[in-house]
């Protein structure tokens, strides 16, 4: 009797989707987050001055989704 193979996910772990450039200003501090944040595939970007905001824009940009865009040959 064979063992049957796994199938894996099709399904990229870490999406290029979800790639981001998080700058923090030179002031920013553990208490006092602030900077910029822009997502690498869309190149829509953002300031925040808190880390609830920078977790709300990234909250945002994975609830926008989005497919992966199609790589071109």
């Amino acid at each position: 009797m064979q063992k049957a193979s796994p199938v894996l996910s099709t399904d990229p772990k870490y999406p290029s989707r979800r790639a981001y450039v998080l700058k923090l200003r030179s002031d920013a501090s553990p208490h006092a987050l602030c900077g910029w944040l822009e997502n690498l595939v869309t190149c829509q970007h953002s300031h925040f001055s808190s880390a609830d905001e920078l977790l709300d824009l990234i909250a945002r940009d994975i609830d926008a989704g989005g497919a992966e865009p199609a790589s071109t040959p």
